[in-house]
């Protein structure tokens, strides 16, 4: 599968940075980068509709996470308050992950145990725009932002 490539933009200056679209279900070879422009840039560079779903998982959570702060890491976006990272999205061949990394810890718990996330962490595969339940979700955000992980460690 060919992969997108995007130049982002951090708050400092305009690097360049690979963002591959991660839709083998492998993560993605790209350096993390903190800042809402490479998460803008990892949305933009996604085939629809995993683009359309991505863009509103990222309006939710800004909608509804004061002070949010997001970064691509392992080729997914992530999101986080206060330096510790709460959920994050990831396009996949056919549908978005939108997983909580504390997801054994919010009501209720999310259906989904992704592989390779960690014991804890639960969420949702959504195929389209129709499969996101916003309210349900933005409860999951804020229950997760009242509990963020700083390097593995729950704060």
């Amino acid at each position: 599968m060919k992969s997108s490539r995007m130049r982002a933009k951090t708050d400092n200056a305009e690097t360049a940075t690979t963002l591959l679209v991660a839709l083998t279900g492998k993560a993605s070879p790209a350096k993390a980068v903190e800042g809402d422009e490479p998460v803008f840039a990892y949305i933009a560079s996604l085939p629809q509709p995993q683009r359309r779903v991505a863009e509103r998982i990222d309006a939710l959570a800004a909608k509804t996470i004061p002070d949010l702060q997001r970064a691509v890491k392992w080729g997914m976006a992530y999101y986080g308050v206060g330096g510790g990272w709460c959920f994050s999205s990831g396009a996949f061949l056919g549908h978005v992950k939108l997983m909580f990394i504390c997801g054994t810890e919010i009501n209720p718990e999310p259906p989904v145990t992704p592989v390779g996330m960690g014991k804890s962490t639960r969420g949702v595969e959504l195929a389209s725009v129709d499969d996101l339940d916003e309210r349900q979700a933005a409860s999951w955000m804020k229950q997760a932002a009242a509990m963020p992980f700083i390097g593995g460690k729950k704060r």
